[in-house]
């Protein structure tokens, strides 16, 4: 794929995703506010008098942050994983592939529509929550730079894993067993400070933890690690994969056969 300057051939496979995910909207953005909303009624309604995290902060509250960033997750990862999937399944990517368009613009298009999805999921779930739970805001700044730095780090992770999967079997066990788990495991329903010593160490290394904290911070004003290191945690990983997902990109790993 040779490297050329064309944004305007960027800005259109950006706007063809951003369509493709708006067409199915129910699917796409509502449904996973009524998804989230069925873990906080239930978590809430369960442990809300057991489990004490933040002083003042109530469990419900609590929850609200780490629900947002986990809907976050999943799905910037799969807008840019599933679009990718399937138009290898289906052949379409040969149209791509021919099209005046560099590695780094198809990268920044695919990434930037996944932070579009992942943007609209979360003030979905933000909205839908306030109903139900007063959730305090210390830092909208904050808040916004990780929703969309989080969006964008999986969508360069769903890349990748549209990339290397051939087939949407593969597809669904690179998010069972790896976003899924990453995403359950990184302090959405706990605080890492109320794990056994060894576990936190672990929780440690888990990039997904850093975003949720990092945003957790921007509702609350406190976090259970310094948000500076989150930011540089989430900053490094978003360089990494963009990195990776460019590479793949430009040899035409699995595309270009």
């Amino acid at each position: 794929m040779g490297e050329v300057y064309n944004p305007r051939g960027m800005r259109t496979l950006f706007e063809k995703e951003v369509r493709r995910f708006l067409k199915v909207s129910i699917q796409t953005v509502l449904a996973p506010c009524v998804t989230t909303l069925l873990y906080l009624l239930v978590f809430a309604s369960v442990l809300e008098d057991h489990i004490k995290v933040y002083d003042g902060v109530s469990y419900l509250a609590f929850l609200v942050p780490g629900l947002i960033m986990m809907t976050v997750i999943q799905n910037a990862f799969a807008n840019a994983s599933s679009s990718l999937i399937q138009s290898k399944m289906t052949g379409n990517l040969v149209f791509l592939l021919l099209s005046p368009i560099s590695g780094v613009e198809m990268v920044v298009a695919f990434v930037a529509a996944a932070v579009v999805r992942g943007i609209l999921v979360g003030l979905c779930v933000w909205l839908v929550a306030l109903v139900f739970v007063d959730v305090p805001l210390v830092s909208l700044a904050t808040v916004l730079l990780f929703l969309v730095l989080s969006s964008a780090v999986l969508g360069a992770v769903g890349l990748i894993a549209g990339l290397w999967a051939d087939k949407f079997d593969q597809l669904s066990a690179f998010q069972n067993f790896i976003i899924v788990p990453l995403s359950f495991l990184s302090g959405v329903f706990y605080s890492v400070e109320s794990l056994p010593g060894i576990w936190q160490a672990i929780s440690r290394f888990n990039p997904f933890f850093y975003m949720i904290d990092g945003f957790r911070y921007g509702f609350f004003g406190v976090s259970d690690v310094d948000p500076e290191l989150s930011l540089v945690v989430t900053l490094a990983f978003l360089l990494l994969v963009s990195g990776v997902s460019l590479l793949l990109v430009r040899i035409g790993y699995k595309i270009r056969q």
